[in-house]
């Protein structure tokens, strides 16, 4: 099943296909490896070892042309959670990270292979969140599907802690899904002082 297409616009601005790689930083590449190529069946597409001595830099083919990427630099600082990646996942625990960096990553699952997915992670010993289906309700998970469901997710973590989703878009978004003023750091002081 091809990949849907979500809103029919296209760039004005430059021919953005999509993503070309994301590079993240791991602590072991030989797990990071044995991971993404065994657990999650990335193939291994590309590997570099950095000059003078600076580390590794590996490319795994996460589909439809786009890859993931992991650098692995022998005196990198020890992983942060909660400031530079969440401390849970959603469902169980604190999802808050710090400005400028990565909360998480969410690959695209096909809607109808979904649960199918979810499947093969739990029998893999994989741990994840429920199932979240978002939708446009106050808590925006529902328990079960219904049609204004726009999104299935799971949640999962790597072996560095890095949180990882298989998402599954449910519906086409129109105008009518775009409706949020962009929050500034004075909404956020705002927000506090009515509480």
């Amino acid at each position: 099943m091809a990949k849907p297409e979500l809103t029919g616009k296209t760039n004005s601005e430059f021919p953005i296909r999509g993503v070309n790689h994301l590079a993240l930083v791991c602590k072991d590449m030989a797990k990071t490896v044995d991971f993404y190529t065994n657990v999650l069946g990335m193939p291994l597409i590309k590997t570099l070892d950095l000059p003078n001595d600076l580390g590794q830099h590996f490319f795994f083919d996460m589909g439809n042309g786009d890859s993931l990427a992991f650098f692995w630099f022998p005196n990198a600082p020890e992983a942060a959670p909660g400031i530079a990646s969440p401390a849970g996942m959603p469902g169980l625990g604190e999802l808050t990270t710090a400005h400028g960096s990565m909360n998480h990553i969410a690959f695209d699952i096909p809607a109808d292979r979904f649960d199918e997915a979810v499947d093969k992670l739990h029998a893999k010993g994989v741990k994840t969140s429920p199932v979240l289906n978002h939708d446009d309700s106050p808590a925006q998970v529902a328990r079960e599907m219904h049609p204004g469901v726009f999104v299935r997710s799971i949640y999962f973590q790597d072996p560095d802690g890095i949180l990882l989703e298989f998402a599954s878009w449910t519906k086409v978004f129109t105008e009518a899904d775009v409706s949020h003023a962009p929050a500034t750091p004075r909404s956020s002081e705002l927000a506090a002082s009515r509480t």
